[in-house]
């Protein structure tokens, strides 16, 4: 499964494939590029293998509006992604068994329809606790 989320207003972007290899990375890609028209595209990517592969590096030499950043090893939390995986598996997964892959697209095209209808933008970090008021004054 492959997924590209734009925090701004927390759209997000799903794919299947069988294996997480070059040619599903390049199809994400592919699918983002089309999706975000306009501007450049700063993509926040793990540390695969396929994400650096020459393929890939063709097709970022080709497509120059397209930047991907990979997170330092042992901090994938930097990736507000990561968080939108754990909702989406709440949602779409949850007490599930599947048959094939074709249920699993159907799930995953349904849970991210779902989850975009009432996607709100992603900030990283938590919001300030709110000032505790005291009970006495002294």
């Amino acid at each position: 499964m492959y997924g590209a989320l734009r925090p701004c207003d927390g759209q997000t972007l799903t794919q299947t494939a069988s294996s997480r290899n070059t040619a599903g990375f390049q199809a994400l890609l592919d699918a983002v590029d089309q999706d975000n028209p306009d501007g450049d595209l700063y993509l926040i990517a793990d540390n695969l293998s396929s994400h650096s592969s020459a393929p890939i590096q063709e097709w970022l030499a080709a497509h120059p509006r397209v930047h991907i950043e990979s997170t330092p090893k042992g901090a994938c939390w930097l990736n507000l992604i990561e968080g939108w995986w754990r909702l989406f598996r709440r949602h779409a997964f949850a007490g599930q068994s599947f048959a094939d892959h074709t249920e699993i697209e159907a799930v995953t095209t349904l849970a991210t329809g779902q989850l975009n209808r009432r996607a709100k933008p992603w900030v990283w970090g938590r919001p300030p606790r709110p000032h505790r008021r005291l009970r006495r004054r002294f």
